[in-house]
């Protein structure tokens, strides 16, 4: 019944006046992973056209970089739309890079310089391999204090059960949360690679050079992918800068754009990506951006599964039902 409003609502235009009253400020999409047909917690090729057809419809497609140089000039940045991919998986130049490709649309990809050397693959993807590879067919574990039963007896709960221990490891120091990983695998009797799968792979450094000199601009999305809050001080300084280092080394030039991982910073991380070098920076907030936008702190809006349910959060409707419904609550 909701989704059947949500299309009506899309179909009839009702999204229309609510971007028009966001015109004034940008838009920043963020993607992760991306797949050929349709695949739970993956943005289809087919989606991910439509939303490129859409943005191209209603607002100026441009770098990020452009973004963020218009937000800190206050030069106004009225219906600009940037997209950004995180991480760098291969899917991003296998299924996104040919549709940004077809439709002349510039993009960013922030990616985990460990990653593409091939000296380690992104921690977040080790319980979805976990998960999925289990011969048990339900958890029962302890982390921190806090008991996880969970049953895995379909695909999406393995995709879900992954995604609920994640976010409790994001809560540990680094560390302990490697150490956390590898108990869980133990666990479950299942041997972690010391490679990615392909499932998991990045993209290889030339793919990084063939985007880079296409239109889609490579950031830094740090050296081993830690949630920066849970780290001291030594280790930050070496996630800034030799991810930088690294890519300037490969790519040939300076890295201006910044992703933190997780979205997770504080005033501390924002001034050391500052002296890092870097210029811009994106959290994952949802939020448009304006003038009064920290360029250290540009928002983002996540990917959709569909169109509409893309259309209602990218003109502000969403948010604007939310604060409606807290008010009622609060009211109430």
């Amino acid at each position: 019944m909701k989704d059947a409003l949500l299309n009506l609502m899309y179909t009839t235009g009702a999204f229309a006046p609510f971007r028009l009253a966001h015109r004034a400020q940008s838009l920043i999409l963020t993607y992760h992973r991306f797949s050929a047909s349709q695949q739970a917690h993956k943005t289809s090729a087919q989606t991910f056209a439509e939303h490129v057809r859409y943005l191209k419809k209603h607002y100026h497609l441009v770098p990020l970089a452009q973004i963020a140089e218009a937000v800190a000039s206050g030069t106004g940045s009225a219906k600009l739309a940037a997209i950004t991919i995180d991480d760098g998986h291969h899917d991003a130049y296998e299924i996104a890079y040919p549709i940004l490709r077809e439709y002349r649309v510039p993009a960013t990809l922030f990616v985990v310089t460990d990653f593409l050397d091939g000296r380690n693959w992104l921690w977040t993807d080790k319980l979805r391999f976990v998960t999925m590879n289990t011969a048990f067919d339900q958890i029962d574990l302890t982390i921190s204090g806090r008991r996880w039963q969970m049953v895995l007896n379909r695909t999406a709960a393995r995709y879900e059960a992954a995604a609920r221990l994640n976010s409790q490891l994001k809560k540990l120091p680094d560390e302990e949360k490697e150490k956390e990983i590898t108990r869980i695998a133990d666990c479950l009797k299942v041997q972690i690679p010391d490679s990615p799968p392909a499932e998991f792979a990045p993209i290889s450094w030339a793919h990084a050079r063939e985007l880079d000199a296409n239109s889609v601009s490579i950031g830094s999305h740090t050296v081993s992918h830690p949630i920066l809050t849970n780290v001291d001080n030594a280790r930050l300084a070496v996630e800034l800068q030799a991810s930088r280092e690294r890519l300037r080394e490969m790519l040939g030039h300076e890295i201006a754009l910044f992703c933190y991982p997780n979205g997770a910073y504080d005033a501390n991380i924002k001034d050391a990506v500052a002296r890092a070098g870097y210029r811009y920076a994106v959290i994952t907030k949802h939020g448009f951006n304006d003038e009064n936008t920290d360029v250290f702190a540009l928002r983002r809006f996540h990917d959709e599964p569909d169109l509409a349910h893309f259309v209602q959060t990218t003109s502000g409707f969403e948010a604007v039902k939310n604060q409606l419904r807290k008010a009622l609550s609060a009211s109430g």
